[in-house]
């Protein structure tokens, strides 16, 4: 009874620290976007690559900087190797050999070394393709900025779409649920037949089916918009735009005489910089057939001896240093280089095709956003008008069953008609808002 004492309050304060640490939040669109681009999961990692990339560009320029190492060295001789030489020298027999060893047991060398590269085209070619490895980073950063961008107006359109889904379903049901009760009495009083009460009770079903499962829509919507945001699930987040303000923020005409320039556009950029590293890289390989040219300097000590005493104060080292220089001239590859050239020269033709490509597709991508962005705007007008009727045509149909002058399947189809039209109203302007998304991605706009 103890132990399941001492459990149920170590969950508890397990629980109460959960809580503690719950945290919420509250954002309007532009400050949800701010909030994505710092935070976001992708947006983070696009930065370390940046990061990165500023780093891989310094280890490439330091191979042309002077270089410093140092080398300690220590060989113990267990069994020193012997050698044979002529047994006369030491007044012993012609054609007699004797057993010499050369060297010491213990052997100890420490030596420092400053080398400098003087000519190196690789090494020229290499500095370019940091520039561009680090303006390729860069530039998909900016791409994943957009992308998250347009997500994040994407997610936080949804949530708004169902919580007014919600708030004209709930409205429906309550007016539904009225009209519903009030024929259950006309019918016990036998004025009207029990099938317009099941038809209501049908629609009745539909409604509350609806309305639960917009309930969970929004749920994950909303779990969506926090992953994006890079907000851990089990925080709260409160969205303060409204749909309908949001809708007519983005209505913009202007925005459709708008002039697509590629150059602007981040895609394009980017197959501008796989185009530079291509042609990098048939200068890397063109630069192979230069020599390079290499100098070094070189000091150290060595010290030998039969008893490791190479750490007293008497012992003897002995110095050297030199200095050399290294040319290195290719010659002959049995036209290995010249194969790797022209394999290079393809990739290039290649990209080049790659960003013609590109580009007429980034030209009918914006001709295919304009005229998606223009149609939702004439279709917000649209369902907009139409929702007024269906609403006209439903509080019509609503008097006149009350009245017995239309069965209960004119009322149903009036009510079926209206709740459409209420869910196309939303959803076109949902579409304003991201289709001018789209437009604008395209456009590079902030």
């Amino acid at each position: 009874m103890k132990n399941k004492l001492m459990l149920t309050l170590l969950l508890f304060a397990g629980f109460l620290q959960a809580q503690d640490k719950k945290e919420s939040f509250s954002f309007t669109l532009k400050e949800a976007i701010n909030h994505a681009i710092q935070n976001n999961y992708s947006a983070i990692n696009a930065n370390r690559d940046v990061e990165a990339a500023k780093q891989k560009k310094w280890e490439t320029t330091t191979i042309g900087l002077p270089q410093i190492n140092g080398n300690v060295g220590y060989q113990n001789n267990i069994k020193i190797q012997k050698s044979l030489i002529p047994a006369e020298i030491f007044g012993g027999q012609p054609g007699e050999f004797a057993e010499v060893a050369f060297g010491t047991k213990h052997n100890m060398s420490s030596s420092l070394t400053l080398s400098q590269l003087i000519f190196d085209g690789s090494y020229l070619v290499g500095l370019q393709s940091a520039k561009t490895y680090l303006k390729i980073s860069e530039n998909a950063k900016i791409k994943t900025n957009q992308e998250i961008k347009e997500i994040v107006i994407n997610s936080y359109g949804n949530v708004l779409l169902a919580d007014e889904s919600i708030l004209i379903l709930q409205k429906n049901k309550a007016i539904l649920e009225k009209t519903f009760s009030d024929t259950k009495e006309i019918y016990k009083n036998g004025l009207i037949e029990e099938e317009n009460v099941e038809q209501l009770q049908i629609t009745l079903a539909s409604i509350n089916s609806s309305l639960e499962n917009v309930k969970r829509q929004k749920t994950i919507a909303n779990d969506m918009l926090k992953l994006v945001l890079g907000i851990d699930l089990q925080n709260d987040l409160i969205l303060n735009d409204k749909l309908d303000v949001l809708t007519q923020n983005n209505v913009d005409l202007v925005l459709l005489k708008e002039e697509f320039n590629v150059n602007n556009n981040i895609d394009y950029q980017i197959g501008q910089n796989l185009l530079t590293s291509k042609e990098l890289l048939l200068k890397l390989e063109k630069s192979k057939a230069l020599p390079s040219l290499g100098a070094a300097v070189n000091f150290g000590y060595n010290s030998f001896g039969n008893e490791f005493t190479f750490f007293n104060q008497d012992q003897r080292w002995l110095n050297f240093s030199n200095v050399g220089v290294n040319l290195n001239v290719p010659i002959f590859s049995s036209f290995g280089r010249s194969s790797r050239t022209q394999q290079a020269k393809i990739a290039l033709e290649q990209s080049k095709t790659q960003l013609t490509q590109t580009e007429q597709q980034l030209k009918l991508q914006f001709e295919k956003a304009k005229s998606d962005y223009e149609f939702s705007l004439e279709q917000l007008t649209t369902s907009k008008s139409n929702l007024n009727l269906a609403e006209r045509i439903e509080n019509k149909n609503q008097i006149k069953f009350k009245e017995g002058l239309a069965s209960s399947f004119d009322l149903t189809k009036a009510q079926e008609q209206l709740y459409s039209a209420q869910q196309t109203y939303l959803q076109t302007m949902l579409d304003v808002i991201n289709k001018r998304a789209t437009l604008e991605k395209l456009l590079n706009k902030n």
